[in-house]
């Protein structure tokens, strides 16, 4: 009788689509945001790209800060591979115009937009900034969490978004499809 009690709560979750075995990926919903300058992006507008990496940064957060140039480096040695990194701004307090000036500041060549609200930061659910998701041409979730597994560059050991990457463009399946990431908290605008 036992074995039996447990076929309804699991066609339930079928049904209701709360079930997904654990080798499937997550698909990230098409969403649309604007900018620093205005311009609004679809994740569609990226469906060609070999792969997309949306990266939840900061401008004030120190943390995210010292991954600067490693973002900068990421971005220039990826994006020739057909990988397109996004930055993904969702503080509440860092206004537009401040995610610009850190963007020149910083030589950032990426696409920043910004989650107004944090909607995006929330369907995604995330918390840190950085927070790193690498999507597949079908926007399927492959790695999510840290760039790697120091704030200080000078204290990696393990590369974890550069071998995700590697693994993805070799046709591989990704070893270590989450790791923690850490930072500092999203600034969010709680509802009221």
């Amino acid at each position: 009788m036992k074995r039996f009690i447990g076929i309804p709560a699991i066609l339930a979750a079928v049904v209701l689509g709360g079930f997904r075995p654990a080798d499937t990926p997550r698909k990230v919903e098409n969403f649309k945001l604007k900018d620093y300058n205005g311009v609004e992006h679809s994740l569609t507008d990226y469906k060609d790209a070999k792969g997309v990496v949306l990266m939840f940064i900061a401008t004030r957060c120190p943390i995210s800060n010292s991954y600067n140039e490693r973002m900068v480096a990421l971005d220039k040695d990826y994006r020739s591979k057909g990988i397109v990194f996004i930055g993904i701004n969702a503080n509440k307090q860092e206004p537009v115009d401040e995610v610009k000036q850190h963007a020149k500041d910083k030589g950032f060549e990426f696409t920043i937009l910004k989650d107004e609200g944090n909607v995006i930061a929330d369907k995604l659910g995330a918390s840190v900034t950085p927070e790193i998701y690498l999507l597949n041409p079908g926007f399927e979730v492959l790695y999510h969490g840290r760039i790697d597994d120091s704030s200080k560059e000078a204290k990696v050991t393990s590369q974890d978004l550069r071998r995700a990457l590697d693994e993805f463009l070799a046709g591989k399946v990704v070893s270590t499809p989450e790791t923690k990431a850490f930072g500092c908290t999203i600034k969010r605008v709680t509802a009221s």
